[in-house]
């Protein structure tokens, strides 16, 4: 069971302004801002996005490249 899981709806609500995060270091989807920012990719607004934080920085990063490149051809 995840941590999320684990907390209950109420609680879940009156934290509104906390957010998933995936966890670098330990590979794993958090709760709330629970480790180090080094650690940490998101915030995302749910437990499934988070799962997909490495795909999604992979996917902005072939973005940000193929920006650059176009960028870089106009001279």
């Amino acid at each position: 069971m995840t941590y999320a899981e684990a907390m209950s709806d109420d609680i879940r609500s009156e934290l509104s302004d906390e957010k998933y995060w995936f966890n670098t270091k330990t590979n794993s989807v958090e709760f709330g801002k629970l480790s180090a920012a080094v650690y940490r990719i998101g915030p995302f607004d749910t437990e499934d996005e988070a799962s997909n934080a490495r795909e999604k920085v992979a996917e902005r990063s072939r973005a940000w490249a193929e920006d650059e490149a176009r960028d870089d051809s106009w001279e």
